[in-house]
């Protein structure tokens, strides 16, 4: 996408579910943490706010419900309660904020978070794509932030769902490129 602009001052990058635990079922060569890990650095130099959102819950888990099929099934196996980010990719001054569902908005301070600091613009990043980055475009579209995905920075284990989602469902709602178009574009 060269014709995509970016205002660093307007736009956060969104680097969603990328802690251990979980890249190690998407990324078995490290290239996807690598291309990440690269975006990231060019959108701190560039100026961007930088978010990091982790999926994670108290000991003893207060925050599943019974009727949530997917948090119970990680309940039972014991899984998330001390999420860490991927090593290397956050720094003090970037913003973590702690999910308890599957989208990066419900039941978290992020949206005011990002309207306090004028963020309008929304670059996502994320694993899965049928999860968070999905979940989180559509929440943050209802609530009218422009919405860039950048594709290979998002990673699924189903590749038709990941494949439709590329070309057919995420474009109706957010500019869809690669991490080289966003360094691109934030390089202009």
């Amino acid at each position: 996408m060269s014709d995509l602009q970016l205002d660093p001052a307007r736009t956060a990058l969104l680097v969603m579910d990328y802690q251990t635990g979980i890249i190690e079922n998407f990324d078995k060569d490290g290239s996807l943490l690598a291309r990440t890990t690269s975006l990231v650095q060019a959108a701190r130099a560039a100026g961007l706010r930088i978010v990091f959102v982790k999926v994670g819950f108290r000991p003893g888990y207060p925050e599943v419900s019974p009727n949530n099929k997917m948090f119970s099934h990680i309940k039972s196996i014991g899984r998330l309660q001390d999420s860490v980010l991927c090593p290397g990719l956050a720094e003090p001054t970037d913003v973590v904020v702690t999910k308890h569902r599957v989208g990066s908005f419900h039941g978290t301070d992020l949206d005011m978070v990002l309207r306090a600091n004028g963020i309008d613009t929304l670059v996502l990043a994320g694993i899965a794509t049928s999860g968070v980055v999905l979940s989180t475009l559509r929440h943050g579209s209802d609530l009218d932030y422009r919405c860039i995905v950048v594709r290979d920075c998002c990673a699924d284990g189903n590749a038709a769902a990941q494949d439709t989602l590329m070309t057919a469902v995420f474009p109706m709602q957010a500019a869809v490129t690669d991490a080289a178009g966003v360094t691109a574009a934030l390089t202009k």
